[in-house]
């Protein structure tokens, strides 16, 4: 199997691994033709399934598996895989692909920057290979003089140096993963567009430390826990309940986007009869009615951990299956104006008190 890659917009690929690894050490990367797929399932807190779209982050992209679908299944250490592209930001380029080293799958990152010199000494970092069932590993530590003057008489030289860094990986068989399928949801009785995820993040910490500080209102070996609300008529609460106080945040003019009657098999007609549309009547005119919002109560700490997501400048739509859980779609536009836009998916269970 084999799989390499140009990349264009590293700080994005880098900013979208941060925002993996805040939930999970572990992430299982599905590499096709069309998309690269990552998935954090932990043993506790919310589950994210995300879709990166190839002309996203990626200039050049060759992947060639034998399994089916032309695919190759990875079990990535997400954060080492973070800080390895972190590195790369302002390189004038970087790549990465499969490979091996002593027998170890690896996703190599490969970094080229250009510095400048008045000396001739050489300063670089790099690794050689050989070819082997992953692919050609043909990295070189080297470094060229280009430009001004050819380094004669102290004159400032362009040195371009390569630099790799290998992040150890697992390469999973196709029946390992084949059971794994995002959790299956009702439709929603609530969806609204929420407020900037930074100001939501920063009520929302406030709330923990709040609810830390009273050391009351959770049960044994429990954190904090938030009530998450919203309605059909533009209106996001954040609250927290507990025996020693009470306090709340809400947004209101906020968008509930419109359903596409073509995404649905029965129309406008399923429309009609959608929860949501039962919802949006349930609030009263003007959403005054409290039987019109949905609410799930979540752990305050892993909310806290989905919110670093915001730092991708994002929108995100909110689906509430009241009483049930909560489902958070994620996108954010590549730094290009191609319009790609890479999806996370976030699948939150509600605690039933």
């Amino acid at each position: 199997m084999r799989f390499k890659s140009q990349m264009r917009n590293v700080s994005t690929f880098a900013k979208f691994c941060a925002s993996l690894s805040s939930l999970g050490p572990i992430a299982w990367c599905r590499l096709t033709d069309e998309d690269m797929r990552f998935t954090v399932l932990p043993e506790k807190g919310s589950q994210v399934w995300s879709v990166l779209k190839i002309e996203t982050v990626f200039e050049t992209y060759s992947l060639q598996s034998a399994a089916p679908h032309n695919t190759i299944n990875l079990e990535v250490p997400i954060q080492s895989l973070q800080r390895a592209l972190r590195s790369a930001s302002g390189a004038t380029s970087a790549s990465i692909r499969l490979t091996k080293k002593n027998n170890v799958p690896m996703l190599s990152v490969t970094i080229v920057t250009t510095t400048f010199s008045n000396g001739d000494s050489v300063v670089g970092a790099g690794a050689t290979g050989t070819d082997d069932e992953f692919g050609d590993f043909d990295f070189h530590a080297d470094t060229d003089d280009v430009g001004f003057g050819g380094g004669l008489g102290g004159l400032p030289r362009e040195r371009e140096t390569i630099i790799t860094q290998d992040v150890p990986v697992k390469v999973l068989a196709m029946q390992t993963v084949e059971g794994l399928h995002e959790p299956s949801t009702p439709e929603p009785d609530v969806h609204i567009y929420l407020p900037g995820l930074a100001q939501v993040k920063s009520i929302s910490e406030r709330f923990t430390r709040l609810a830390t500080a009273t050391k009351t209102g959770t049960t044994t070996g429990a954190g904090p826990r938030l009530e998450l609300s919203a309605n059909m008529h533009g209106s996001f609460k954040i609250a927290l309940q507990t025996d020693a106080l009470s306090i709340s945040s809400v947004w209101t003019g906020l968008v509930n986007p419109e359903l596409e009657p073509t995404n649905y098999p029965g129309g406008s007609q399923e429309l009609r009869d959608h929860p949501s549309t039962r919802m949006r009547i349930l609030g009263g005119e003007h959403g005054e009615n409290e039987e019109g919002w949905a609410r799930v109560r979540i752990d305050a700490k892993d909310w806290n951990r989905v919110l670093s997501v915001g730092r991708l400048g994002v929108r995100v739509i909110a689906c509430f299956m009241n009483e049930t859980g909560l489902v958070l779609y994620v996108y954010h536009q590549g730094e290009e104006d191609n319009g790609e836009e890479t999806c996370l998916t976030y699948f939150i269970n509600s605690f039933s008190t």
